[in-house]
């Protein structure tokens, strides 16, 4: 297991909002963004994406588009036009021409697709604090399946229709994470570009992997195949922390979001992330958090 992928479990499509908008030029639609990401997907024609803190991104067919929210974005043919629909409000179901599909041009106009994420718990608040408020990545390696399955299915009226969208939309967020990541523009964070270092590499999967196993950092050295003074030095270099604190770190996101769970006591918390007793758990839980265990647990539930 790696980092992405333990981010990403928090993040996923369930009965996501999914739907296909369709516009002739001049074109303008408002969307607001209450969910923590949405997908976009340009399938027919140029689009541009306006991002409320002022990012203007051009979408061609094929590319996709992420934004972060809450906020309101604006998709159109032309940066400079004002929005002429605010897509979701009551009186759009007026432009509405089929299952999830508006109708504001023909079926021969610009095309495009939208997609809801929800985003669970605190440890997939690390891979949205890492994204900008929007980005789009480009299709530059021919057609992707994923979106043509998507634009297909989109319009059907099926049994199972939702699972088989939210599995899609699944699919093109991890790709689009991906691809994004390993872009020059992106900034990635540390944890990421991390994995792909052959010493650091090692020791990030193998704390993820069991993130409540004592370990030491001999232990990791020995998965890296290097001494602990290497490893250490290299970690620290990289990931910005030594190796046992972002372990701890971890631990704590982690504890966080078990702490939310249906029967969760601070003493079984603690002993799934590898800490022996209530005690010690605490106090590392409020070093790291700022409060304790019981504390969180209250404020998260009554979120």
């Amino acid at each position: 297991m790696d980092a992405l992928t333990d981010l990403l479990r928090g993040v996923h499509a369930h009965g996501a909002l999914v739907c296909r908008s369709f516009a002739s030029p001049p074109w303008s639609l408002e969307y607001a963004a209450t969910a923590p990401l949405t997908l976009v997907a340009a399938t027919r024609g140029d689009t541009w994406l306006l991002a409320e803190d002022g990012a203007r991104l051009l979408m061609r067919p094929g590319d996709i588009g992420l934004a972060r929210g809450p906020q309101r974005f604006v998709l159109a043919d032309d940066p400079g036009l004002a929005p002429q629909i605010s897509v979701g409000e009551p009186d759009c179901e007026r432009w509405r021409i089929g299952t999830r599909t508006y109708g504001f041009g023909s079926d021969d106009d610009a095309a495009v697709i939208t997609g809801s994420y929800e985003v669970e718990g605190s440890v997939s608040d690390r891979l949205l604090n890492a994204l900008p408020n929007a980005f789009v990545v480009p299709c530059e390696g021919g057609p992707c399946p994923a979106l043509d399955l998507l634009a297909a299915e989109v319009a059907k009226d099926r049994p199972g229709q939702d699972i088989v969208l939210d599995r899609l939309l699944d699919v093109l967020l991890v790709f689009a994470l991906r691809e994004w990541f390993d872009r020059p523009e992106a900034n990635a964070p540390t944890w990421y570009r991390a994995l792909g270092d052959d010493v650091v590499g090692p020791a990030l999967r193998a704390l993820h992997d069991a993130p409540e196993r004592a370990w030491t950092v001999a232990e990791l050295a020995a998965r890296a195949t290097v001494s602990r003074a290497a490893l250490a030095r290299r970690f620290t270099a990289l990931v910005g922390v030594p190796p046992l604190t972002y372990l701890t770190e971890w631990r704590m996101d982690l504890a966080a979001d078990l702490l939310t769970r249906p029967g969760a006591t601070v003493a079984s918390v603690a002993r799934a992330v590898g800490y022996a007793d209530g005690f010690a758990f605490s106090t590392a839980f409020k070093r790291v958090r700022g409060v304790r265990p019981s504390d969180h647990r209250v404020v998260a539930l009554r979120a």
